[in-house]
């Protein structure tokens, strides 16, 4: 079995790394953008090609599915790129062939709020996809950059899975017949997401889980059982939206951006506008084994576990990753 978590966000350190080859992951998608223009996201980058230089026996860039095979094989972690925020393009199409050469394999079109390709959850007004999005779509399916859409409005996330030729991915969030959080996503969202080959990544963060940090492992995986008979087996994965050690000043950047200067708590509260604590059952990198134990004694098979937990994913990667001709819309 390949162990591959579709989201991370963590203060990373060889701490962090150390605990990722403790808990067997294969491979992590790890956020390099937020709120970042194109210069900023290439400086996140090289952040990263020193980690890559500094702990060449715990992790490497990961650009294909290959990479993660490579990774089990040699017991290291495959890292892939990502960003929760289309800002790293600017208003410039042409910088999504860059971004793809740079090693960045997905792309939100939205984060909470409207951007110049789509609506946000957050917006009272949900327009869909844009113009520019139409197009934006059009060149990732075509350079082979997944399309994200975690945070995104109902009918942009039902546009998107429309207008791409290749399936997209909701790398992180929750059905919302489980737990009514703005950002987890309805049954006609899912049942499309299903029926077109794209894959939902369950979070972890708590603000998304039923009694939030207090969430049971029997709950969770009770939501993954009924999600899969509403969407196949073959079409869920795990995106824990990890943020480990990271300050709670960095809940307000991820929030604020340089968008406003009120605070926006999201769906926390002004009182606890902070990280919240992780569920008992999954602290980091080294308790994804909690949730394979927990879809086993949930009924599922170990063919079926090791999809949810890895070889969906996999298989995701290898169809979709690279360039691709495609017909015109």
């Amino acid at each position: 079995m390949h162990l591959i978590d579709n989201l991370q966000y963590a203060n990373w350190s060889e701490k962090i790394f150390k605990q990722m080859r403790e808990g067997g992951v294969d491979a992590v998608h790890v956020t390099i953008a937020y709120h970042e223009m194109f210069r900023e996201a290439v400086a996140n980058i090289k952040q990263w090609n020193r980690w890559f230089e500094r702990y060449p026996d715990l992790i490497f860039h990961g650009t294909t599915g290959e990479d993660v095979r490579r990774a089990k094989c040699e017991g290291k972690t495959a890292i892939f790129f990502g960003f929760q925020n289309p800002s790293p393009i600017e208003d410039d199409i042409g910088l999504i062939e860059i971004c793809y050469m740079l090693g960045v394999r997905f792309m939100q079109l939205t984060y909470n709020n409207q951007s110049l390709l789509a609506t946000g959850c957050y917006e009272e007004e949900d327009s869909g996809v844009t113009r520019m999005g139409k197009q934006v779509i059009k060149e990732m399916n075509r350079v082979g950059m997944i399309i994200d859409m975690s945070h995104s409005s109902e009918r942009s996330t039902l546009d998107a899975i429309e207008i791409s030729q290749r399936p997209i991915a909701i790398t992180h969030a929750n059905p919302y017949f489980w737990h009514p959080a703005k950002r987890n996503k309805s049954d006609a969202i899912l049942h499309a997401l299903g029926q077109s080959g794209g894959i939902l990544g369950f979070s972890l963060y708590p603000h998304h889980l039923k009694n939030k940090s207090d969430c049971s492992l029997e709950s969770f995986c009770e939501m993954i059982a009924r999600t899969a008979d509403l969407m196949g087996i073959d079409n869920i994965g795990i995106g824990s939206d990890l943020c480990q050690d990271q300050p709670d000043s960095i809940v307000e950047w991820m929030r604020v951006g340089r968008w406003t200067k009120d605070m926006d708590y999201g769906e926390g509260s002004a009182k606890n506008a902070g990280f919240p604590a992780m569920p008992s059952w999954f602290k980091d990198n080294r308790h994804f084994d909690a949730i394979a134990k927990g879809l086993e004694k949930k009924g599922f098979l170990q063919k079926e576990i090791s999809a949810v937990m890895g070889e969906n994913w996999l298989r995701f990667y290898d169809e979709n990753f690279g360039h691709k001709h495609l017909k015109d819309f």
